[in-house]
Order: C-alpha cells, then sequence, then structure tokens
C-alpha cells in the first residue's frame, strides 16, 4: 500500500508538471513573440531614422538604395531572417522604390496584405507574425526619383526574424527543476504513505487477532508528535471495539454460569426427590411430589423466560396494542401476587385507581411487564412492596410512538418500589442487562433472573422507557419506573 500510495501521490505531481509546464511554454513561445516584434520595431525605427538624417545630409541620394545597402551589412549582427524596403502610395499601391517596375520581392512568409499599405501610409507601424516568423514594417518619408520626376513617397523598412523557441529558453530550467520536484515529491509521499499506513497495518494485525478470538489485543495509540486525529480515533474505535467484545464475552460467560446454575439446582431437587420415591425411602410421597413439581414449575419458568428473552431481543414478536384501563390492568396483576407475598410476610399494597387514566398499550404485555417488577421486588424486599399506577398531564409523546385515536392525553407511570437494600449507584443502568446481579449474595429465589431484562424490552417495544432508582428513603430501597403513553379518558370501544 505504501507503494501505491507513493505512485499514486508521484503520478499527480506529474501531470501538474506536465500541466504547468506547457502553460509554461505556452506564456513563454507567447512572451518571446512579444519580445522579437518589439526588438524588430525598434531596429526598423532606428535604421529609418538613420536613412532620413542621411538624406538630409547628402541630398540628392537614394534612401532606398542606402537602406537596402545596410540591411545587407546588418542582416547578421541583427541576426534578421529577411529585410526589404518598399514604398507605399496613396492608392494602396506597394513596390520596390528601386526597381519599380520590377515584381515586389518580400522577406519569405510575409505577404503584401499582411504589411497594411493604408495604417504605413499614415506611417503607422505594421507588426506581427505569420507562419512562425515575426516581421515589422516601420514606414517614413523619403524623396525619391521616378520615371524622371521626384516624388515624395511613405518608404518602409520591413525586418523579418524568428523568434527563440520556448523550449530553448525555458526547457532547460523546467526540465531540471522538474526532476528535482520529482524528487521530493518521491521522498515526500513515501514518507507520509509510511507514515499514514504503518498504522493502518498495524490496526489491521489488531483486528485480525481480535477475529481470532484474541479480545485483549489493543491497538497503540500515536505518539503525541505523531498523532493524526483520524488514526488516531480509528486506533481509540478498534480498542473500545474489542473492551466491548470483552465485556460481551464476560456477560455471556456469567450468564451462561447462572444458567447452568439455575437449572442444575430444581435438577437436583426433582433428581433426588424422584429416587427417593422410587426406593421407598420417603414416606411421604405427597410431600416429595409437591416438591418436584414445584422445581418442575421453577424450571418451566426459566425455559419460557429465556425463550421469551430470545424472542424479543430478536425482534421476532408482536404487539397487539389498544387503549386500556390502565390502572385496571396493574390491579388485576399485581394482585395475584398477595398470595406469594403472605406467604413471605410481606405486604403487597396496591395503589392502581380503576377508571382514571387508560393506555396504549398491548394488556397482556403490561400484565407481564407488572408482574416481572413486582417479582424482582419480592426477592429483596424486607417488609413491603408498593405497586403505584399514575399519571401525568404533560401533552409531549416519546419520539417515534404514533398518536392514539383522539391524539396524545400524556403519560401513565408504573411505580414499584420495596425497601430492600438497594443497589449501588454504579449499578442502577445494568439492572436491565440479562442476569446482570446488582445484590448478590441477596434474595429469594424467586423467578428466574430475566424479569427485568424482559421488562426492559417489552416497555421499549411499547414506545415507553423504564429506569431505576434507588435508595428511595432512608432505609435504602429500590423503586422502578415505567413511563407508557397514555390514551383518552374514555377507554375506546365504549
Amino acid at each position: 500500500m505504501t507503494r501505491r500510495l507513493t505512485a499514486a501521490m508521484v503520478l499527480m505531481v506529474v501531470v501538474a508538471l506536465v500541466l504547468s509546464g506547457l502553460v509554461t511554454l505556452y506564456l513563454a513561445a507567447r512572451s518571446n513573440s512579444t519580445q522579437t516584434r518589439n526588438e524588430l520595431v525598434r531596429e526598423g525605427v532606428g535604421l529609418a531614422a538613420g536613412v532620413q538624417q542621411e538624406a538630409r545630409s547628402a541630398p540628392g541620394g537614394d534612401p532606398a538604395k542606402a537602406l537596402r545597402s545596410l540591411l545587407l551589412a546588418l542582416r547578421g549582427p541583427f541576426r534578421l531572417d529577411g529585410s526589404a524596403v518598399v514604398a507605399v502610395l496613396p492608392d494602396g499601391r506597394v513596390f520596390d522604390p528601386v526597381t519599380p517596375r520590377a515584381k515586389l520581392i518580400l522577406p519569405t512568409g510575409v505577404t503584401v496584405s499582411d504589411l497594411d499599405a493604408t495604417a504605413l501610409y499614415q506611417l503607422r507601424t505594421v507588426s506581427g507574425e505569420t507562419g512562425g516568423v515575426v516581421f515589422a514594417a516601420v514606414p517614413y518619408e523619403a524623396s525619391i526619383l521616378i520615371l524622371g520626376k521626384t516624388r515624395q513617397v511613405v518608404q518602409a523598412v520591413v525586418l523579418t526574424r524568428t523568434p527563440p523557441s520556448a523550449w530553448s529558453t525555458a526547457g532547460p530550467w523546467f526540465l531540471v527543476s522538474s526532476l528535482a520536484i520529482i524528487g521530493i515529491a518521491w521522498i515526500v509521499a513515501y514518507r507520509l504513505g509510511r507514515r499514514f499506513v504503518s498504522p493502518i497495518r498495524a490496526t489491521q494485525i489488531v483486528t485480525s487477532r481480535i477475529a481470532s478470538g484474541d479480545l485483549d489485543a489493543r491497538v497503540t495509540l500515536p505518539s503525541r508528535n505523531q498523532r493524526d486525529p483520524e488514526l488516531t480515533a480509528l486506533a481509540r474505535s478498534v480498542n473500545s471495539m474489542a473492551e466491548g467484545l470483552g465485556r460481551v464475552r464476560a456477560d455471556e460467560r456469567r450468564f451462561l454460569q447462572s444458567v447452568s446454575h439455575d437449572l442444575r439446582t430444581p435438577l437436583t431437587s426433582i433428581r433426588g426427590f424422584a429416587e427417593a420415591i422410587e426406593d421407598g425411602a420417603t414416606q411421604d410421597t405427597t410431600a416429595a411430589a409437591r416438591v418436584i413439581a414445584g422445581q418442575a414449575r421453577r424450571l418451566e419458568r426459566l425455559v419460557a423466560d429465556l425463550l421469551a428473552l430470545a424472542t424479543l431481543q430478536a425482534r421476532r414478536f408482536t404487539l397487539e396494542t389498544a387503549t386500556v384501563d390502565f390502572g385496571a390492568v396493574v390491579s388485576t396483576a399485581a394482585t395475584a401476587f398477595s398470595p406469594a407475598a403472605d406467604d413471605l410476610g410481606i405486604s403487597l399494597r396496591v395503589d392502581a385507581p380503576v377508571g382514571v387514566r387508560n393506555a396504549v398499550v398491548d394488556p397482556d404485555r403490561l400484565a407481564q411487564v407488572t408482574a416481572n417488577l413486582i417479582e424482582n421486588a419480592l426477592r429483596y424486599a424486607r417488609s413491603y412492596v408498593e405497586v403505584c399506577a399514575s399519571h401525568s398531564t404533560s401533552e409531549t409523546p416519546l419520539a417515534g410512538w404514533p398518536p392514539p385515536p383522539g391524539g396524545w392525553a400524556g403519560w401513565v407511570a408504573l411505580t414499584v418500589s420495596d425497601d430492600g437494600p438497594g443497589i449501588p449507584t454504579e449499578a442502577l443502568s445494568r439492572v436491565f442487562e440479562r442476569l446482570f446481579v446488582a445484590r448478590p449474595g441477596l434474595g429469594r429465589p424467586i423467578g428466574s433472573g430475566l424479569g427485568l431484562t424482559i421488562v426492559f424490552e417489552l416497555v421499549t417495544a411499547m414506545g415507553g422507557r423504564v429506569h431505576a432508582e434507588s435508595p428511595t428513603g432512608p432505609g435504602g430501597g429500590t423503586r422502578m419506573v415505567v413511563s407508557l403513553p397514555a390514551g383518552p379518558l374514555t377507554p375506546a370501544g365504549s
């Protein structure tokens, strides 16, 4: 990858140099052409002035012949490709003032139309470029003898020169500078490629180790003087992923250990009492059968909760929502735990007024939520469990939850409190994880230990939220609060 990145960067530099070189050569060619034109005009003006000065000092001479002789002598020193002396008449005719009757011969590449006779007759200099040759025609006034008569005409000295090529002037320097720039670009690209690719390669090695099961592998963060925000963020993301996977693996291990323990305990009881009945070692077979039946129900509940949790987390369940009497559903579900609470010596207090507020929920799932929260509270309560159904007048709905018929009517809340030992502050956010035990070594053997996780999944699916609070007073304790969208005051269909 370093080689490819280096080659790509060097190729970009070469392309940029080629483009800039073409532009530079074009501009250099235009500059050479302009400079050559200015030089020819300046030289032509000097020659014309010299000829006029000679004509004034020696009247009666032929300025055209004198200028032609001078041009022949100066052609080499002035680096002229060609030269000529022409005369221009008012009607635009151009001829050779030395031999008027002969055919006009102009420097190679220049035609009569290029000279613009009208501008020359008006004593305006004409210059340009034709066929890669630069020319300049500088006019001046002169008296010449034509057909035995002296006539005042406009003469012009025509000079041509091939401008130096752009490559000959700028090419060598451009070639040297290009080679130097390409060399520097290669060095810089290689170093940058090493700097960027090395951390990526190291990250790739670490991710391969993580994929193979080494969740302790970590990416070394770049040093401060070599730190790039993107590479540092990538390294931290990979390390965070590894840490998360490590936590998940640890949670899975604890989950399997907890499930194994919860399965082994009732199975041991069932097997022991079954063997006792089979061997005739117990006289009270009815009591033994009662124990076996109780442990079987415990196993059945654990398996049912495991299947329910798998279904909930895979999102392979349906909700049959309706507008129901919130207090009635909560009260019915809570009252069913009165015998269990009495057996444990726990006071179960239910404050769920019927007919006060409706909720847009699945009634069976709401009853399951209520039952799981009460069951969890009974595991840790010292003397009481309190179940309360209330409502809020807030008009703000939960995000993503469709409004019920008649519009939103606030919130309903289910609160289940106990006077148990409470939950440490740092564990409050984890109590809804699978088989997470916030109070190890405490509690009664009630339920499967998956109840709060099922509560979280069901409440979330019904568009609500649930959280834990602790302590609730001087004696500690825990309070679970569920918020769900409320419905109209009058139940649907009434």
